[in-house]
């Protein structure tokens, strides 16, 4: 605890010039979000300067920015799906240079001590500074996101993009919605021979049928929406199925070895644990604000299944994903927003009326 304070308050004397830019933040959770100024500091010598091109637009933007998850700090200024251009480094960066294209995901800082850090899991790390509503020195004293016109990070938490320019508006998504699926993907060593079910066809869940489907496995959408079909097979599903049909449900039984559960809002999860192998797993990867119904845990302890949760991942691992989503032409599906549409967005999100992220073009910020 007491490197990571030293650490923060050598970042905060680096520079001295602070530089005011425009945003989009809100001052309270009843409130929407409004163009407002603020400050980041200069690039200090181990520091990155990024002109931000996009935003991503997170389900969890929402329950930050609304105080729907308990500690969020105003004014709050939301976005952790960040690319765009190096426009100034400091003098001591050696993995980056100006015109560079680059991202920034959910992680700006950690303890870089810890046993977490140590193998490249900063995401678990108990002092990891969050892009957005994290402690900080810098004004006005928690992070501020990407949903402005530009940011200042330090290089080991800036990731490199290979991606084609003409899609980095749809690259910006991989930086959350692509982590959050890769990682469990990964970690359970998904691979030919594999059968996955994904939970869920949205932000999060589109991304974990491209990806589970480019590691080689046979891939089975799970969704509520008869009209959502179509849509998943063509993400990389091999089969959908209506999960509130207990007809489509039943083939299924006793038959995958992991389940990526995407969905956002609280659910039974005891219906997809009887689809589940012996010693198969249902990974959490959505993050309701109120808890899920009750567990039935007669449903784990008779197969010997393993209900887990996953966290976006750490910079290696988010490196590791670009590059494979680079070399397999991912992209997420968005639709590109302005700045000030994105009041209508969140409602939108809400009623589930997105395919399937939405992306703040931040050019819009300068009009």
């Amino acid at each position: 605890m007491q490197a990571w304070r030293v650490r923060a308050t050598m970042v905060n004397t680096l520079g001295d010039d602070a530089m005011t830019i425009t945003a989009f933040g809100a001052l309270a959770g009843d409130q929407p979000l409004a163009s407002m100024t603020i400050t980041r500091r200069a690039p200090g010598p181990h520091d990155v300067q990024i002109e931000i091109a996009y935003c991503g637009v997170c389900h969890s933007d929402l329950h930050q920015v609304r105080a729907e998850w308990a500690g969020t700090k105003y004014p709050c200024v939301p976005g952790h799906e960040i690319v765009g251009r190096v426009s100034a480094v400091g003098a001591e960066v050696s993995r980056f240079q100006v015109a560079d294209l680059v991202g920034v995901g959910c992680i700006v800082d950690s303890c870089q001590h810890c046993d977490d850090c140590a193998v490249g899991l900063e995401n678990y790390c108990n002092h990891m500074v969050g892009t957005y509503n994290g402690p900080t020195t810098d004004a006005p004293g928690h992070t501020l996101g990407g949903y402005s016109q530009r940011i200042v990070v330090h290089e080991r938490f800036v990731l490199r993009i290979t991606h084609p320019e003409a899609q980095l508006a749809a690259v910006a998504p991989l930086l959350c919605a692509g982590i959050t699926t890769y990682s469990p993907l990964r970690h359970w060593k998904v691979g030919p021979g594999h059968r996955v079910g994904v939970v869920g066809i949205g932000g999060l869940g589109h991304m974990g049928l491209k990806l589970a489907h480019a590691m080689g496995a046979h891939v089975v959408a799970f969704t509520t929406s008869e009209s959502k079909r179509a849509a998943a097979l063509a993400l990389g599903a091999h089969e959908v199925v209506v999960s509130r049909n207990a007809e489509e449900m039943t083939p299924f039984a006793r038959s995958l070895d992991l389940i990526l559960n995407t969905v956002a809002a609280p659910h039974d999860l005891d219906p997809f644990f009887q689809l589940l192998k012996r010693d198969a797993t249902m990974a959490l990867v959505g993050a309701p604000a109120t808890p899920h119904a009750a567990l039935q845990v007669f449903s784990l302890i008779m197969k010997r299944r393993r209900l887990a949760g996953s966290l976006i991942g750490g910079i290696p691992e988010t490196q590791e994903m670009l590059n494979f989503c680079a070399e397999h032409d991912i992209v997420a599906d968005i639709e590109l927003i302005r700045a000030d549409q994105i009041n209508d967005a969140y409602a939108r999100m809400l009623k589930g009326d997105v395919q399937y992220r939405f992306v703040i073009d931040s050019a819009s910020l300068a009009r």
